[in-house]
């Protein structure tokens, strides 16, 4: 039987490239690792705590690393793992099975390709894409008016917290939240295809 792998992916935040790796779950879980650019100017890097990890992820919105501490098991079992920029929601780093991890990324890329071109028209707004923003504010609307939107602590009170291309679902009593991308047509696309959204609860 073959040993189960994950697939790990990033841009890196010199040369622009998408890096994208396998790692056995036996690799990832045995001790600290790095997934290198070829560039050789930035790196993901993995520091085991136990039964934790700590992900230094190198962004590409800030140009520094991000550090993030996420559970073994779900580094190791969750389909799509998705660590984030906080300043611009943008995804950083994805470990997961394959075909979700190359969907995420290429997904990244075409937000970044716009950013990009903003940059260059010097016309970077209040959002990656206002049309975009505009129409997943408008769905959330539709989806809490019918009472959609819930949480796995059992409260249906909740706040908004909108980024510059994510918009955050935050529990009122546990304090979890909820991340919904808003980069892109796909995002809003996947956001209408859902008919409730379940903030997952905090742990404590």
């Amino acid at each position: 039987m073959p040993e189960e792998s994950r697939t790990i992916g990033y841009i890196c935040p010199v040369c622009g490239s998408a890096v994208i790796a396998r790692r056995t779950a036996f690799q990832l879980a045995a001790g600290d690792s790095t997934l290198p650019c070829p560039c050789g100017k930035s790196e993901l890097g993995f520091h085991q705590l136990g039964d934790r990890c700590e992900v230094t992820v190198p962004c590409l919105f800030c140009a520094k690393d991000h550090r993030a501490v996420c559970g073994n098991d779900a580094l190791l079992r969750k389909k799509l793992l998705a660590l984030s920029c906080p300043a611009s929601g943008l995804g950083c780093c994805y470990v997961g099975e394959e075909d979700q991890v190359f969907r995420a990324v290429e997904k990244l890329e075409q937000a970044v390709d716009k950013l990009r071109m903003d940059d260059r028209m010097e016309r970077r707004g209040a959002f990656l894409d206002e049309v975009v923003m505009e129409e997943t504010l408008a769905e959330l609307k539709d989806i809490a008016a019918r009472g959609g939107v819930k949480c796995a602590c059992g409260s249906t009170d909740y706040g908004v917290k909108v980024g510059y291309s994510s918009v955050d679902l935050v529990c009122a009593r546990c304090g979890a939240a909820l991340r919904l991308s808003a980069a892109s047509h796909d995002d809003l696309a996947d956001l209408c295809a859902r008919d409730a959204l379940t903030i997952p609860g905090r742990k404590d």
